[in-house]
């Protein structure tokens, strides 16, 4: 088939490279525009992008796809087949969706209609889901709620991060949107039952503060979640810090906290990390964090240069 591939960061690539793989034809790829990256800021193209030039495959990549006559003009030249859509990051327009033969096809990183919006993955996680997935839906005007063409399971790994989850599903979902390709004509479409749908909105910055008044247990999936994006930080010292590591201690290694130990308070500093003290009598291990302005390092190196000590207080 002739496809217009939208897409923009790596978690898009193996769906763009299986495409190749069984014989399709991009003919165009529509992307986000580079942005700034690193320490320097300085301009970098999508993954998909890179991929893309590298291939000879034309690209796109309009700030406002909605409005961009341009960029809908270059899209129905390419005469595609079908469009496929893959963590693109813009509302595609009704005038994109429907004018190929075969119509625009998603492929969204969860078990739809549970988590429509743009991080599927990321509330998989944070929410300690046993079971995440993809599903291969037919878009339409409204997000996520297209009808499904199909849709594959799969099994949370224990302490799985957000990245690596993403990292598997987007392979899973590069096999079943081909496999879902050969058999288009001969597909059902399944409505989605908005009943059971949820919500799964972008994270924002402010969304990775931690609450140490939460559990232990909370606090570890939020790291497991969203250290790498957004980030998950706390103050110390009035500093913010990241924290990059780090789990809930099942067994703390000082003295459990009791009711009277407030929310917050550090417990012990060792080789190990800094045990902080969490709601419900419970205790989080900070392994690895990243002050401002610095690289990741050992909870325990960042404790011999900061004057803290067990019974201070941090996130104030």
């Amino acid at each position: 088939m002739r496809i217009v591939f939208f897409g923009s960061p790596a978690a898009a690539l193996p769906s763009l490279e299986s495409l190749l793989a069984a014989g399709h034809t991009v003919e165009l790829v529509v992307t986000q525009p580079d942005k700034p990256a690193g320490r320097g800021r300085k301009l970098a193209p999508s993954a998909v992008k890179a991929f893309a030039l590298a291939r000879g495959i034309p690209v796109i990549e309009p700030a406002r796809i909605r409005t961009d006559e341009a960029a809908l003009g270059r899209i129905r030249a390419a005469g595609p087949d079908v469009n496929v859509v893959v963590a693109y990051g813009q509302i595609i327009p009704h005038a994109v969706h429907f004018f190929p033969c075969h119509h625009s096809l998603n492929v969204h990183f969860s078990l739809l209609p549970k988590y429509r919006g743009a991080g599927p993955v990321q509330w998989t996680v944070l929410n300690g889901d046993a079971e995440s997935g993809v599903t291969i839906i037919e878009l339409d005007d409204r997000m996520d709620e297209g009808d499904i063409l199909a849709q594959e399971r799969v099994a949370v790994g224990p302490r799985e991060t957000a990245s690596a989850l993403e990292a598997r599903l987007a392979v899973l979902g590069a096999g079943l949107l081909v496999s879902t390709l050969a058999r288009i004509d001969r597909l059902p479409r399944l409505e989605q039952d908005d009943v059971l749908a949820t919500l799964a909105p972008k994270f924002r910055k402010e969304d990775g503060r931690v609450s140490w008044a939460e559990t232990a247990a909370a606090v570890d999936r939020k790291v497991l979640a969203l250290a790498e994006r957004p980030g998950v930080f706390t103050r110390i010292g009035g500093k913010r810090v990241n924290i990059v590591r780090g789990r809930a201690l099942e067994a703390p290694e000082c003295p459990p906290p009791d009711d009277e130990t407030d929310p917050g308070t550090i417990l012990r500093i060792g080789k190990t990390g800094i045990e902080i003290a969490c709601g419900a009598a419970t205790s989080y291990l900070i392994e690895d964090l990243q002050p401002e302005g610095k690289g990741v390092m050992s909870a325990h190196a960042f404790s011999l240069g900061t004057k803290i000590a067990p019974g201070d207080k941090i996130g104030i």
